[in-house]
């Protein structure tokens, strides 16, 4: 799988924060706390942790409880995980090919999170990781939280009259390889719900979009910058017409809005 810089990811982190749903993140916590009196220590496993994002997002340095799995194939970003946490949260770092569902160390969990992850996967692996936490519901009930799932919308102010055709091509962009198989992309949240709840899971969803402006800048304008160099090679895209939209947008972070659709899934056994 395609890495991240610990930039992008602090970067994009307040925006995330904002975008979570709260009532679903807070269901995901309480399902934690019900497991408090059979599980001194519940273990949650962060599947594409980077730096601990989820793990900030679930809790605060005064909450040593539960033990954070932090499973990613970046050493770097797991060692800054642990370096921003390590002290005040109970971590084990773990690296793992997330490509190989039957290696990651999901045994013992009482959650599986995940924030802009299932996006990046296949169809294939979202069915095989279903059918190995129901498997593993028999031993002790497991669920769930998936964050942050691109759903193929994007809203720009002022528009542009290529909006929509760069939109077309980054959800195309989107649905490419992204090593672990034929990435969902936009149909990642969708997806997730209905192989879980055919999988036999009580299954919550809600919208959870970064809403971007001028406080975003930093942000929006590598989005813009990232965004046209994933659709730079689409023939249907003149590569003039591409750069004056990208000029466009640059001329409007401080002014102009950006709202990006994501979803929350909340999967619980019955």
């Amino acid at each position: 799988m395609s890495g991240f810089s610990i930039d992008w990811l602090d970067l994009r982190e307040a925006a995330d924060g904002r975008a979570r749903d709260n009532a679903l993140r807070d269901q995901a916590m309480r399902w934690l706390e019900v497991s408090g009196s059979s599980h001194q220590n519940p273990v949650v496993v962060d599947l594409g942790a980077g730096t601990g994002s989820t793990l900030r997002a679930l809790t605060s340095p005064t909450q040593h409880l539960p033990t954070w799995r932090l499973v990613d194939n970046d050493a770097a970003l797991l060692a800054e995980a642990e370096r921003r946490h390590g002290a005040t949260h109970h971590i084990e770092p773990c690296i793992a090919d997330l490509a190989s569902l039957s290696a990651l160390p999901l045994d013992g969990a009482r959650l599986i999170t995940a924030s802009a992850l299932f996006d990046l996967v296949s169809e294939h692996f979202i069915g095989a990781l279903a059918t190995a936490l129901k498997a593993q519901n028999q031993q002790h009930p497991v669920g769930l939280y998936a964050a942050l799932n691109y759903d193929g919308t994007t809203h720009w102010t002022p528009r542009h009259p290529l909006d929509d055709a760069v939109l077309a091509a980054f959800n195309q962009d989107q649905r490419t390889d992204k090593g672990l198989g034929p990435a969902l992309g936009p149909d990642s949240g969708a997806v997730l719900q209905r192989l879980f709840t055919q999988a036999g899971f009580r299954v919550y969803s809600a919208s959870s979009p970064w809403v971007l402006d001028g406080a975003d800048q930093a942000m929006v304008t590598e989005l813009i910058t990232g965004i046209a160099g994933a659709v730079a090679d689409n023939p249907d895209i003149e590569p003039s017409s591409l750069e004056d939209w990208v000029q466009f947008r640059l001329s409007k972070v401080s002014t102009g809005t950006c709202t990006v659709g994501h979803t929350d899934v909340l999967a619980l056994p019955f």
